[in-house]
């Protein structure tokens, strides 16, 4: 699936939070998460029940939304599925990126491990 390009420009702009949605036995999980985006994936580095979730059910949502005084900019929606990767070398190249998106210092999360998420559909706007 090809993201509209000015969906990837959005979603490579700024340091917004994501929302990721999740679904294990019928029951929604929804959490905030840093991400990064590049050419149709998203990665994110999670652990606890999002990563439980994500091993019972590939099958993931995720929200971004800017604002600016309460207002909203902009807002990407997409879905997709997720891979759980076990590469210790993969999971810290994209620990740094996605700390060095956020300005977090590089030893910030090492306990997490890497989810790449493929995006199926993207739905955006802008206000």
């Amino acid at each position: 699936m090809t993201v509209p390009d000015e969906a990837e420009r959005l979603l490579e702009s700024e340091r917004v939070m994501a929302h990721l949605g999740t679904c294990r036995e019928g029951r929604p999980h929804v959490a905030p998460v840093w991400y990064r985006y590049e050419d149709g994936t998203v990665e994110i580095v999670t652990t606890g029940r999002k990563l439980a979730n994500i091993r019972e059910n590939p099958r993931v949502s995720l929200s971004i939304q800017a604002d600016e005084g309460g207002d909203t900019r902009w807002m990407v929606t997409l879905l997709g599925t997720a891979t759980v990767v076990e590469d210790e070398d993969e999971t810290a190249e994209a620990r740094r990126r996605i700390n060095e998106k956020y300005d977090v210092r590089p030893e910030a999360y090492t306990e997490n491990t890497l989810v790449r998420i493929d995006v199926g559909s993207a739905t955006y706007r802008t206000y």
